[in-house]
């Protein structure tokens, strides 16, 4: 299948995947809902065109400005896996990220210290850092999680190919926030050049991670 295909049939998986009420998509293959038929040799997705992190400051659970765009936190990280989402979320947030820090676990310590995780709140209104930082010690105290303006979450979500949106209003009074589900690796210099989709299980997010901090990311297969 030409990459071209490859990457428009990718692209309308991430725009109608949403966290909602409900049973997450199986996955019939590596990467739920998306056929990757192209020998880059990751699990995940390895995008012919990465997205790129734009220079907007968002606020760390730590309260200091991090900025997606200009690197990682720790100088020694060679991936970030961002993911979007909010703590109130019913089901799929808390599902990526166990299988996130599953896939970590898998991992020796000296790739462990390359990896970085940045959860970024779709939901600013409710998730403040303190929100944040108990709700990602569930995980891995070593997650960090950003909070900001919500205007400025969007704009940092559409560079990353992660679609926002507030969602219905629920009987409890709160309310769905829809987004997209996937997790993007971000690299020092901003760019972000694979994703894995909602699905995607831990050992096989561990695997690409090992391919990426061996020997980077893959150029996939030619048209």
């Amino acid at each position: 299948m030409p990459r071209t295909l490859v990457a428009l049939g990718l692209a309308a998986a991430l725009a109608l995947s949403a966290c909602s009420v409900g049973t997450p998509p199986s996955a019939d293959g590596p990467v739920a809902d998306v056929a990757i038929q192209d020998d880059d040799g990751l699990n995940g997705a390895v995008l012919p065109d990465p997205y790129a992190a734009p220079d907007l400051s968002l606020t760390s659970t730590d309260g200091t400005d991090y900025r997606l765009d200009r690197g990682t936190a720790k100088a020694g990280d060679k991936v970030t896996l961002v993911f979007f989402g909010y703590t109130n979320c019913p089901d799929i947030c808390h599902v990526v990220m166990a299988d996130i820090a599953s896939a970590l676990t898998r991992l020796d310590d000296e790739q462990r210290e390359r990896v970085g995780m940045q959860f970024v709140t779709t939901d600013p209104a409710r998730d403040d850092a303190a929100v944040l930082r108990s709700y990602l010690d569930r995980f891995d105290p070593t997650f960090d999680g950003l909070t900001g303006p919500l205007t400025r979450i969007v704009r940092v979500g559409n560079a990353l190919g992660v679609p926002i949106e507030k969602g219905e209003k629920m009987p409890s009074g709160g309310y769905e926030v829809s987004h997209g589900t996937q997790i993007v690796g971000v690299l020092p210099d901003g760019t972000a050049p694979v994703v894995w989709t909602e699905g995607t299980g831990p050992e096989l997010i561990a695997d690409d991670l090992r391919t990426i901090l061996t020997d980077g990311i893959p150029s996939g297969a030619s048209s």
